[in-house]
């Protein structure tokens, strides 16, 4: 199997419109920055989350808490129909 030597291997945040290597703190923190902004300012209906139909009812049923309980959206899809 070929390695793409290219893959990144540590969590990126921009600053000042550019990229640089940052800790998983770091960067974990400044998502949930972002999800707290947007609902903040938009409401809690402005949030949506996507979970995959491949992964387990365990999965699922954590990211559907998550938007619910956390978030307070109901706006989660989790693509089981297809």
């Amino acid at each position: 199997m070929a390695t793409n030597n290219s893959r990144l291997t540590t969590p990126m945040v921009r600053e000042h419109g550019k990229l640089r290597p940052a800790t998983w703190d770091e960067a974990l923190e400044r998502a949930a920055e972002g999800f707290r902004d947007a609902v903040q300012k938009h409401g809690p209906q402005s949030f949506g989350l996507f979970s995959c139909s491949k992964t387990t009812n365990e999965m699922n049923f954590l990211a559907q808490k998550f938007a619910r309980v956390v978030v307070g959206s109901n706006n989660i899809d989790s693509c089981n129909r297809t």
